[in-house]
């Protein structure tokens, strides 16, 4: 039986609706304070419209344009929840890349290992102090890379260990496709 448009619906249909787990959605109503969905007697939930909507555009920014959860709390902050409401609906307004300024960049990728240093080109970043975005634009053309925050300057016994790690982890990577090459 459907529903109508304007129907308050249950967990397990928004989370068919939008194909994620129940978990998701109760973890993400930890993380958004904007999700607030009725709650009735036992603690079942019913997502009005609006949720749903809410619900979407967060999917939308997590999975589909490669945002942190802080990244999306920084929209939502920003922007408001009726812009994540309507952002994924197509010709709709997205978020601007790297609006942030001085703020951290919170898109998911952007920051390589522990987020020491971005992915692409991390080992000529630590030995030259600068990145490569040529070679992380030929690498990845589909990432849109926001300015990187000015980055803490690394004492003479961080930058040694750093290389040490970085040389074990080469080392293992080349261990692995020797192993997986016989």
């Amino acid at each position: 039986m459907d529903k109508a448009p304007e129907a308050f619906r249950t967990i397990s249909e928004v989370a068919d609706d939008l194909d994620v787990p129940q978990h998701v959605l109760r973890f993400w109503e930890s993380r958004f304070a904007q999700i607030r969905p009725m709650k009735r007697g036992g603690g079942r939930r019913y997502y009005r419209p609006d949720d749903i909507d809410l619900l979407r555009g967060i999917r939308h920014l997590l999975y589909g344009q490669g945002y942190t959860i802080r990244g999306v709390q920084r929209i939502l902050r920003e922007q408001g929840p009726r812009f994540v409401q309507a952002v994924w609906q197509e010709g709709a307004p997205q978020p601007p890349v790297g609006g942030g300024g001085e703020e951290e960049t919170e898109r998911a990728g952007e920051r390589g290992l522990f987020g020491l240093w971005p992915a692409m080109g991390a080992k000529e970043e630590i030995e030259t102090g600068g990145s490569d975005e040529a070679a992380a634009e030929q690498a990845a053309p589909h990432v849109r890379l926001a300015p990187q925050p000015a980055k803490p300057a690394l004492g003479a016994d961080d930058l040694k260990r750093l290389r040490a790690t970085l040389d074990d982890l080469v080392a293992c990577r080349k261990l692995l496709d020797t192993a997986l090459a016989e």
